[in-house]
């Protein structure tokens, strides 16, 4: 069901009897034990429990250097406004710390809640049915769609993005990415850069966006699986084109012919998930969204991907890391950018 945590060797990061003393502070339980969930490559996330009560903790991965992508004040603020907006499907947020001196980076904490997170392989003693997955693919669309739908000034959660040049700045932004972490010559990812600054399209919306909205990244009730209860990683959420949104997500959505490579993202590949596609079109029909340049969204969600890919690569080449997850990156920033030239010599998703 939901991660297992391992347990935490205690370092110069990590000063388990510092950050008691924090949270004792600040109002949570003075004895406290501290683990660590495994999976995820990004932000790093661990296990606090404290009497009763348990708690989540994410800071930034050791070795980042990209302030935007690891900006946990950013996060709890993103919780905090989407609570208060009356979106029920994110964590409590509890505090922020921004001294770190306590553990060495910033780092924030929140409620944890427990449910079924969907991973590179059906939980242990669980079967999911085609009957299932086909209702789950809806249910994420149905989520991402009321999510796009919030009223970003009222909610006041406009002020955490500029909706104006948004999808220029991301294709810019992203290509810059890519370049400043690169390790080899992909080709398709160069082609599918060049391509995108050619093809930008006019934003017609601007909506409060996740921007790595997949399965993995949703807490599913054990009882009902197509029931979500929250939704999780919040660290790249902003206002923009909502299509952009979907783009990510459809780019993670591999299928069943796609590479090997980008099936450990999700379990969508299995018989009854809705194809990319139908994914698409479903989002069309529930939000009343034109979706006539869903191949540029796509192309983007698709390098997108590969370049947070290569990013986490590039600092595995750079020894920030030895996770030997990190060594397989290379394979899916290949099948990124073969996904991307295919759908745009083909016009398709």
């Amino acid at each position: 069901m939901l991660d297992q945590p391992s347990s935490v060797r205690i370092g110069e990061e990590l000063n388990q009897e510092t950050l008691a003393t924090y949270l004792n502070e600040h109002g949570i339980a003075k004895e406290i034990s501290i683990q660590q969930f495994p999976s995820g490559y990004s932000n790093l996330t661990y296990l606090i429990q404290a009497g009763k009560e348990e708690y989540i903790l994410r800071r930034p991965p050791f070795g980042a250097n990209i302030k935007s992508a690891h900006d946990m004040e950013r996060e709890f603020n993103v919780l905090s406004l989407l609570q208060k907006a009356g979106f029920t499907k994110v964590p409590e947020p509890i505090l922020f710390c921004a001294d770190e001196n306590v553990m060495g980076a910033k780092f924030y904490l929140m409620k944890r809640v427990h449910g079924v997170i969907l991973r590179n392989r059906v939980p242990k003693g669980m079967t999911i049915d085609p009957v299932t997955f086909k209702q789950l693919s809806k249910s994420a669309i149905d989520q991402l769609v009321q999510l796009h739908q919030l009223d970003i000034k009222s909610t006041g959660l406009d002020q955490l993005g500029k909706p104006e040049g948004y999808v220029q700045r991301q294709v810019e932004g992203w290509t810059k990415r890519y370049v400043n972490a690169q390790t080899d010559d992909i080709a398709a990812m160069n082609e599918a850069a060049e391509w995108m600054q050619k093809n930008i399209p006019t934003s017609a919306k601007a909506s409060f966006i996740h921007n790595d909205y997949k399965y993995d990244n949703l807490v599913l009730n054990p009882d009902n699986l197509t029931e979500i209860k929250a939704i999780l990683d919040w660290e790249m959420a902003t206002v923009g084109d909502p299509l952009m949104d979907l783009g990510t997500t459809i780019a993670y959505w591999a299928e069943a012919n796609d590479s090997d490579a980008l099936k450990p993202f999700n379990l969508t590949w299995m018989p009854g998930n809705m194809t990319r596609n139908e994914m698409a079109n479903y989002y069309a029909e529930k939000s009343q969204t034109s979706i006539d340049d869903i191949v540029f969204y796509y192309v983007f969600g698709s390098f997108k991907v590969g370049v947070i890919c290569q990013q986490i690569y590039h600092r595995y080449k750079q020894g920030y890391t030895q996770d030997p997850r990190f060594a397989s990156l290379i394979y899916v920033i290949k099948a990124c950018g073969e996904n991307a030239r295919r759908a745009i010599f083909n016009s398709l998703i």
